[in-house]
């Protein structure tokens, strides 16, 4: 495996597992992970939210843990990485009307580099314009803006991803034993 230069756009609120889990499994071996936040510099944190599946017609929500950043987004030049990962939660629904975060995003579609999303992730996708004909999976929520985007909402169990091209998307959380696997064997083309 080649060691891979990877950035992490995450925001306030956040998803704790979707934040933190690939942050810290990419890492375990061997990448680089630059987690940063519009208007945040390195050795700032974000909140995060844990959303849980208890039954219920849609998550739950409860307080998670402090996120720390590792990079500052003021510097950051999106053509530096070889890849991106967009965790869900809430952050998805405000950093898409940043016009810097969309333009980012924009980057690793059009230089054909790896892009993991994942749960309402699929918002900055859609918002940022690079669905359009791509299978791509998310929180059952957000099924119509990724259709709206052009996408092809891929409706798996909370388990499952799937991947398209460069691009690998999954539901939620549970998903993060394939959902990493598909991304990590892209990574490694």
């Amino acid at each position: 495996m080649c060691s891979k230069r990877i950035l992490m756009i995450t925001g306030d609120f956040t998803e704790d597992y979707e934040t933190m889990v690939p942050f810290q499994a990419l890492m375990a071996v061997g990448h680089q992970v630059d987690a940063v936040c519009p208007d945040k510099k390195a050795g700032d944190s974000v909140a995060t939210a844990i959303h849980d599946f208890e039954g219920d017609q849609t998550y739950t929500e409860k307080p998670g843990h402090r996120f720390a950043l590792n990079a500052t987004f003021a510097d950051i030049d999106p053509a530096d990485y070889d890849a991106l990962v967009v965790p869900g939660g809430r952050a998805p629904e405000y950093l898409r009307l940043n016009k810097a975060v969309l333009t980012m995003v924009q980057h690793f579609f059009e230089a054909d580099k790896p892009v993991a999303a994942i749960c309402h992730g699929a918002q900055l996708l859609a918002a940022a314009n690079v669905l359009d004909g791509r299978h791509c999976s998310a929180y059952p929520a957000c099924q119509p803006e990724v259709e709206l985007a052009g996408g092809r909402f891929a409706n798996l169990d909370v388990t499952d991803a799937v991947t398209d091209g460069n691009l690998v998307t999954a539901p939620a959380w549970p998903a993060h034993p394939a959902w990493l696997a598909q991304f990590m064997a892209v990574l490694d083309r």
